[in-house]
C-alpha cells in the first residue's frame, strides 16, 4: 500500500528533485536584452517548477547590454557611476559605467554604446559621416578622473565610423586640416586630415591598463572593413561607404606615420567603425592594451564558472539559432563550458534555422523554440517577453517529465 502511494507520488511529480538552474542567455536582438530574456525564462520556469533555485548569468559580448549583463550577476564590489557626456551627434546626455572593486583590484567598465551607440539615435538620425565617439572619450576621462587605472571598454554597437578619432580627441589628440584648423567630429571629415598631433595626450594614459572587449575580426579598410561591412547599418549610403573608407585610409596613413607601426591590417582594427584602430595606435602611450573576446570578459567578471559549478542545469539561448551559431562565441561558449563542467544544457531560440542542430552537435540536450506557430520576425520581436516566458515553462515541464520517466 505504501509502495503504491510512493509510485503514484512519483508519477504525479511530487518526488522529482528540485534543481539549481542557471539562466545564461544572450540577447534576443531587436527585442530583449540578455537580462530581460533571463528574467522572462525564469518567470515561465517558476510556473512549472516553483521549488527550483534559480541562478542568473546573462551573457553579452562587448556591445550594448554588456554592463547590464555583468551587473545582473551581482559580483561583489560592484557600483554604478554616471558621467555627463554627449551622444553620437553631440547632444548633451548622461551615461553610466560600472565600477568594480574586488580585493586590490579596481576597474571601470565602460560601454561605448552607452554614449556613442546606435541606440542613442532614432533611425532617421543615423549619420555615419558625422557621428563621433567623443562621448566615449568623455566616459574614459571620467573614469580616469575618478582614479581608475584599469578600464575595460566594450566597443560593440557603435553608431560611428570615425576610427576612434573622437575618443582620441577627448584624450588630447588634435586632428587638423591644411589650414591648421581642428576638424569637426565624424569620419567624413577625416578625408581633409592634414596633420595629426598626439603630443597633448593625457599623461594619465601612461598609467592606464586598457582592455578592449570585442568579438569583431574585420580589418580597418577594404571590402571587409569598418565602412563596407558596418557603415550601411549606421546610415551610410553606397557613396558614403566609399568616402568613409577613403577617410579611414587617410587616418591610418597619419596614425601609422606618427606611431611607427602598422594598424590598418590588424585583425579587429575595424571594430566599432575603426575605434579599435585608433586605440591600437596609442598602445605605446598606455601602460598596456589588450583585445579580448567580449563574452569571455563578461563570463569572467560575472563569475560564470562559479555559478556553473553550483548548477544542476544550464538554460541558454538567443534570438535565432542556425548554422551561423557555430561561428559565435556567446551561446555556443556557454554550452561548451557546461559540457566541460558536466552540466546538461538546454537552448531556447526565438527561431530555429537550418544547421541549428549541427551547430551544437551533442553539446546540448535540446533546442526549444519560443513560438508555437508560424509568425513573422517582426511579430516575434513585438511579442516581447511573453513567448519567452512560455518557452521557459515548456522547458521546465519537459525537465519534470524527464525526471519522472527517469524515476
Amino acid at each position: 500500500m505504501r509502495g503504491g502511494r510512493r509510485d503514484r507520488a512519483a508519477r504525479s511529480g511530487r518526488c522529482v528533485r528540485s534543481l539549481r538552474v542557471l539562466f545564461a542567455p544572450d540577447s534576443f536582438k531587436g527585442s530583449l536584452d540578455s537580462v530581460e530574456v533571463a528574467a522572462a525564462l525564469a518567470d515561465g520556469w517558476r510556473r512549472a517548477r516553483p521549488d527550483d533555485e534559480l541562478l542568473f548569468a546573462p551573457l553579452a559580448d562587448g556591445g550594448e547590454g554588456m554592463l547590464r549583463a555583468i551587473a545582473a550577476a551581482e559580483p561583489p564590489g560592484l557600483a554604478w557611476r554616471r558621467a555627463r557626456t554627449t551622444d553620437p551627434i553631440g547632444r548633451p546626455i548622461e551615461a553610466a559605467y560600472l565600477a568594480l572593486h574586488e580585493g586590490d583590484r579596481s576597474v571601470a567598465i565602460v560601454e561605448l554604446a552607452a554614449a556613442s551607440g546606435l541606440s542613442r539615435l532614432a533611425p532617421d538620425e543615423r549619420d555615419a559621416l558625422h557621428a563621433g565617439t567623443e562621448g566615449t572619450g568623455d566616459l574614459l576621462l571620467a573614469a580616469l578622473a575618478a582614479g581608475y587605472r584599469e578600464v575595460i571598454l566594450g566597443i560593440g554597437g557603435s553608431a560611428t565610423t570615425d576610427g576612434g578619432s573622437g575618443i582620441l580627441r577627448r584624450l588630447g589628440a588634435r586632428f587638423l586640416d591644411s589650414a591648421g584648423d581642428e576638424l569637426p567630429p565624424g569620419g567624413g571629415a577625416l578625408a581633409r586630415l592634414s596633420r595629426l598631433d598626439l603630443d597633448g595626450l593625457d599623461r594619465r594614459l601612461g598609467e592606464l591598463r586598457l582592455t578592449i572587449a570585442s568579438d569583431v575580426q574585420n580589418p580597418l579598410l577594404g571590402p571587409t572593413g569598418a565602412a563596407a561591412i558596418y557603415g550601411p547599418q549606421k546610415g551610410a549610403a553606397a557613396g558614403d561607404v566609399a568616402r568613409l573608407d577613403a577617410a579611414l585610409a587617410r587616418l591610418a596613413d597619419l596614425l601609422e606615420a606618427a606611431v611607427g607601426h602598422p594598424i590598418r591590417g590588424v585583425a579587429g582594427s575595424g571594430a566599432a567603425g575603426g575605434t579599435a584602430a585608433g586605440l591600437l595606435a596609442i598602445a605605446d602611450r598606455l601602460a598596456s592594451l589588450t583585445i579580448r573576446p567580449g563574452v569571455e570578459l563578461v563570463m569572467e567578471l560575472a563569475h560564470f564558472d562559479d555559478r556553473l559549478r553550483d548548477s544542476s542545469l544550464v538554460v541558454t539561448g538567443e534570438g535565432r539559432i542556425d548554422a551561423q551559431t557555430a561561428f559565435g562565441k556567446t551561446v555556443l561558449g556557454a554550452a561548451r563550458r557546461a559540457r566541460e563542467a558536466g552540466i546538461p544544457c538546454l537552448v531556447v531560440a526565438g527561431s530555429i534555422g537550418p544547421g541549428a542542430t549541427e551547430a551544437f552537435g551533442d553539446l546540448v540536450v535540446a533546442i526549444v523554440p519560443t513560438v508555437a506557430a508560424a509568425i513573422t520576425v517582426a511579430e516575434a520581436m513585438a511579442a516581447g517577453a511573453g513567448p519567452i516566458a512560455d518557452a521557459g515553462e515548456r522547458v521546465a515541464r519537459l525537465v519534470s517529465l524527464g525526471g519522472r520517466l527517469g524515476a
